[in-house]
């Protein structure tokens, strides 16, 4: 399903946004007032450029003091692999860039990241995966790494991880495993506008749960993480 299509499901009343070097930039009227659209499309392949300038967007928003909702939209292949980049310390302008988010979720800003197509390793993980909420659609593309390339970083046989990858949710891409693991609240089947603004006046009747991270406890429940939230308990009490 095009972008395009999938906005106008999400925000029928007063959509505008444009999209330029694989960033979208808009904003909607929904029953809970204005939203501010921020993210990437095109699979976007993320830089310096891309990540200073989401950075850059979140920051004015910010700024303006009124606590206006942000929905991020995510669609990325991951992390530029250009030495250039690289040279340029990405690392440390995805931090800057998680950094912003984290001090909008603490300024009060409800938000939530909506994956459209891919969602992959750093570019998902600087933003999207910083969100309050993470949704993503039915035919998304969630993952850190595919099979082989964790075999090479591993040193695990090929054939030893799809073989865990069938009964371990952390060693299998795609969108039903990272619900599994607590990195997805929901997944979207079926579109309409009252999702986003369910997702928000949730968020505003209790904006300080979100100051917590209870993603290992929910993994635990979805038995996608079984032994993680008991490992850290241990290191904590040690």
């Amino acid at each position: 399903m095009q972008t395009k299509t999938i906005l106008e499901k999400l925000f029928p009343n007063q959509l505008d946004y444009r999209i330029e070097n694989s960033m979208i930039r808009g904003s909607a009227e929904t029953n809970m007032g204005k939203v501010e659209i921020i993210g990437t499309v095109d699979s976007a392949a993320m830089n310096q450029w891309i990540a200073m300038t989401l950075a850059n967007e979140i920051l004015a928003v910010i700024e303006k003091d009124d606590k206006t909702p942000i929905v991020f939209i995510v669609d990325t292949m991951g992390q530029d692999s250009s030495r250039a980049d690289e040279l340029l310390c990405l690392n440390r302008t995805f931090a800057h860039l998680a950094s912003c988010v984290d001090l909008l979720r603490r300024r009060g800003h409800p938000n939530l990241a909506i994956v459209l197509g891919e969602a992959v390793s750093g570019g998902f993980l600087s933003y999207g995966l910083m969100a309050n909420q993470v949704f993503a659609m039915q035919s998304s593309q969630v993952k850190v790494m595919d099979l082989n390339a964790m075999s090479r970083v591993t040193k695990i046989p090929l054939d030893k991880l799809k073989s865990l990858s069938q009964t371990s949710a952390i060693f299998a891409p795609g969108v039903e495993n990272y619900y599994a693991m607590g990195a997805v609240d929901d997944i979207w089947q079926t579109l309409d506008e009252h999702l986003v603004e369910n997702a928000l006046e949730s968020q505003l009747t209790h904006m300080e749960d979100f100051f917590t991270d209870s993603r290992r406890q929910v993994a635990k429940d979805r038995k996608g993480r079984l032994l993680c939230d008991e490992i850290v308990q241990s290191v904590l009490t040690a």
